[in-house]
């Protein structure tokens, strides 16, 4: 049911529970209904082309007025030109109002009639105690006269209120909810997401798919049309709008905001998601850049951040742990594509594979990956860990919120099958799913994210094994305190973190996917150089929100 406050009577609303009366019965054979002269009615069938006075019509629309006002509904009716019609409708009027009492005012001829031909237009002020309180607006009539000088006033639904027209009726008291009022709100029940400039087309998005709780309609003066749909015409006392209530947490929101605009970026295009990774509620969604929203749409390449979802797939399909040989070398081979490391990272022919994360290897995680989780030309074992482990696939957010689905092919050829060790190739995420990839680790187990509370999670076909989670976790907190992301993430409390550099084109994208004892949050940023030293500085904001 839709209401809203229109500016004039000629409006619709959908009312309930306020004793609403049709002011017409069966708009379509009154539109045609012929009424029955009775003694000395108006013979309309005589109408004179030429219109009374204006001291005439208004000393007519004066006694007609006061009939309706004294409640002799059948007598002013009987002044019309279809006195059956309109005692129907002042009967109307008068019980869907519950009318206390009615004074005019102001009674006023102004001219012919520009809406019918032959009539004087008489306007007047009505003042009317109704169900509820006092409703003041201004109408008018048209009195014709027939050629033997007999005057009427001409009927139709908009002498009650302008614009009223056959089959609706009016009402007063009690209103209901106006969901065209509905306010999509942060998890506080009353900070409204369309005041967040990331969030203002999701809000949107959500109020038009999710069903608004609470609120209350206030109390006011409506029109009902027969199909029940329709506008409020007056408020008495406001009511409170009904509530969309989002898993967003506000003042992280705030936080976000800001930090996708931290100076360091340059003015670059970012996208952050912050989760509880709890439960997998969305906390923040924030973004900038011209792309629309690329924290939960912008499908890049993840680079090293993937090295979670590698290094899972080595622990539980390979049988490594942290500590199995992973030497880092300058380069490695793959299906005759070759591959190097970033700058700074040393070669390591020693390494082990928690040394290899805490200082992001290439060449270690390539040589590995294809080594042992390739076989015979099937790679499709990493694409198995992201589904079955970390929940990849399609999401529902909730409320109509488009996201778009992360991707590790399972049949990559050629040296897309090692690249996409190292988060390149043909793999793609958004930070709504690296968030969501630090927050299984973290948690021990996936919480599909959701933006509105109740909304139905899809589960992971298998949770994460408590040795592997205890690895990653290791492994993630030596990224934080002393490898790629110690530069912003050191010193933090009981923060892990991975690092990611993602080639594409003609520049890199920087990322890092982070977790401490309240949040999951990922960062990309379009154009940056690194992901310590441009994600890097969104994630920190978030992080030491407080």
């Amino acid at each position: 049911m839709k209401i809203g406050i229109a500016s004039a009577c000629a409006a619709v609303l959908a009312v309930g529970g306020i004793g609403a009366y049709n002011v017409v019965h069966g708009a379509a054979s009154d539109a045609t209904e012929r009424e029955t002269p009775a003694g000395d009615s108006f013979d309309a069938s005589t109408l004179s082309t030429s219109p009374p006075s204006g001291d005439e019509a208004v000393e007519f629309a004066r006694a007609f007025l006061d009939d309706w006002s004294d409640r002799h509904l059948q007598r002013a009716a009987d002044a019309t030109d279809t006195p059956n019609r309109a005692a129907r409708a002042l009967r109307g009027y008068t019980r869907g109002l519950h009318l206390k009492h009615l004074a005019f005012g102001h009674v006023e001829a102004v001219g012919p009639s520009a809406a019918t031909p032959g009539g004087t237009e008489v306007t007047f002020d009505v003042t009317a105690r109704v169900a509820g309180g006092t409703w003041t607006y201004s109408s008018a009539v048209a009195v014709l006269q027939n050629r033997d000088g007999k005057p009427a006033v001409h009927w139709n639904n908009s002498v009650l209120c302008p614009g009223l027209g056959d089959g609706q009726s009016l009402t007063a008291g009690k209103l209901p909810r106006d969901l065209d009022a509905a306010k999509v709100v942060a998890s506080d029940g009353k900070t409204e997401l369309a005041g967040f400039p990331s969030l203002r087309q999701m809000a949107a998005t959500i109020r038009k798919n999710a069903e608004p709780t609470g609120g209350s309609g206030g109390t006011g003066v409506a029109v009902v049309e027969p199909g029940g749909a329709g506008r409020t015409l007056h408020v008495f006392t406001k009511g409170r709008p009904p509530v969309i209530k989002t898993t967003v947490d506000a003042s992280l929101q705030a936080v976000a905001e800001e930090a996708v605009k931290d100076g360091h970026l340059q003015g670059k295009a970012a996208g952050t998601v912050a989760l509880d990774w709890r439960s997998g509620h969305i906390l923040a969604v924030a973004h900038t850049g011209p792309d629309g929203d690329i924290a939960i749409n912008g499908i890049k390449s993840p680079g090293s951040t993937m090295k979670i979802v590698t290094s899972a797939a080595l622990f539980d399909q390979v049988g490594f742990t942290a500590n199995s040989p992973a030497p880092c070398t300058d380069s490695v081979t793959a299906n005759s594509q070759v591959f190097h490391n970033d700058p700074g990272v040393r070669a390591n022919p020693r390494a082990t594979l928690a040394q290899a994360f805490t200082v992001s290897c290439n060449t270690s995680f390539i040589k590995e990956g294809f080594r042992h989780l390739v076989h015979n030309g099937d790679a499709s074992a990493l694409h198995d860990e992201a589904v079955n482990v970390f929940g990849m696939g399609s999401w529902s957010i909730g409320g109509g919120v488009a996201t778009t689905d992360p991707s590790i092919p399972s049949d990559v050829q050629g040296g897309d099958q090692a690249a996409q060790f190292i988060g390149q190739g043909k793999v793609t995420a958004t930070p709504l799913f690296m968030a969501s990839v630090a927050a299984t680790v973290r948690d021990a187990g996936f919480h599909q994210p959701i933006i509105l509370p109740g909304q139905r999670q899809e589960r992971a076909p298998r949770p994460i094994s408590a040795t592997t989670a205890d690895y990653l976790r290791t492994m993630m907190q030596d990224v934080a305190t002393r490898g790629t992301a110690a530069p912003r993430l050191g010193g933090l409390a009981g923060v892990g973190a991975k690092t990611g550099t993602a080639e594409e084109g003609d520049h890199t994208n920087g990322w890092l996917t982070a977790y401490d004892s309240r949040i999951a949050v990922a960062a990309l940023v379009e154009g940056g150089r690194s992901g310590v030293d441009s994600a890097g500085h969104v994630v920190r904001r978030l992080l030491t929100a407080r």
